[in-house]
């Protein structure tokens, strides 16, 4: 299954029984790349209203850190930006998230690769590779951030805030046009 965004083209968003359109952000860890990219998109969502129509999770491919908070560096690098991610706790990816997500977003191709396979046949269209919402960004990956300094955190919140708006234009156009 390849991205719904390869080239940068517009996608067809599959809803789900709700009328919430339904987001889940996935790493490995879920403690520094997804739970950014969930605080960054939680807050575009309050600025714009939207939280009645669009819903927000994060997960990681990987049960390392489940029920852990998030990395205390992306915690740092989120609060410096007026984001906060204290309310946050890691949690595993599972099958069933490609039947409550409309959108399941990886951070790379190993996390796309891990989520592949657990999704269930014919629900391929809700996964996405995140920099694909991001088309000035030549990267398809967000790098992750745990064994780098500081300055990792700061590549990263930038990429995922350029990803979020993105993604937030384009959920924007089939849901609010």
């Amino acid at each position: 299954c390849e991205s719904q965004l390869i080239n940068h083209k517009p996608v067809k968003l599959v809803m789900t029984n709700s009328k919430k359109v339904k987001l889940l952000f996935v790493c490995m860890g879920n403690i520094c790349r997804s739970p950014t990219a969930h605080g960054v998109f939680r807050q575009l969502v309050i600025d714009e209203n939207l939280t009645d129509i669009i819903e927000i999770d994060s997960s990681g491919t990987h049960a390392y850190h489940v029920g852990n908070p998030p990395d205390s560096r992306a915690q740092q690098t989120a609060r410096s930006r007026g984001i906060d991610l204290s309310d946050l706790t890691a949690r595993q990816a599972r099958s069933d998230d490609f039947h409550e997500f409309d959108y399941v977003l990886a951070m790379d191709s190993d996390n796309y690769h891990g989520l592949r396979a657990i999704c269930p046949n014919g629900m391929e269209e809700r996964l996405y590779m995140f920099l694909d919402f991001a088309p000035t960004i030549k990267s398809r990956e967000v790098p992750d951030p745990y064994y780098g300094g500081d300055s990792g955190f700061e590549k990263v919140f930038d990429m995922v805030d350029e990803a979020s708006r993105g993604l937030l234009d384009d959920i924007k156009s089939k849901h609010l046009a």
